[in-house]
């Protein structure tokens, strides 16, 4: 594991994750990932640190209301988030992580629109991304 730094577009919003350094995210097809380009770095909490910009972030939450999309107020951008299959974690965009330290990645598909099909057992589980 590796220390990845990242944030948001106007820099307010800063955190740091471990995560490896070559990394396996996922892309999802549901309605709000698929428009808003999201590569998922789904990691637990205890691997996310918020460095900065608490007081900027502004949440949104449609459905099932468990998933807290977290968006910086300033720029709009949307660097992690709590997601619904892993609400015990963090989903963070792997767009919005620095330069320099991931070195591999893998994007996979997921079936998003049907994410009970995808996630039958109500959420997701954890692994080395």
């Amino acid at each position: 594991m590796i220390k990845h730094t990242g944030g948001c577009h106007c820099g307010r919003v800063r955190f740091e994750v471990l995560a490896p350094a070559a990394i396996r995210v996922t892309e999802c097809n549901c309605s709000i990932c698929s428009k808003s380009g999201y590569l998922h770095l789904i990691v637990p909490a205890d691997r996310f640190t918020l460095l900065s910009g608490r007081d900027v972030l502004t949440s949104y939450s449609f459905n099932t209301g468990i998933a807290k999309h977290l968006f910086c107020a300033v720029c709009g951008i949307k660097s992690f988030y709590v997601p619904r299959s892993h609400p015990d974690g963090f989903s963070v965009n792997a767009r919005c992580l620095d330069e320099g330290t991931v070195e591999d990645m893998t994007i996979v598909q997921t079936n998003g629109r049907e994410w009970e099909k995808q996630y039958p057992a109500g959420r997701g589980e954890f692994r080395d991304a």
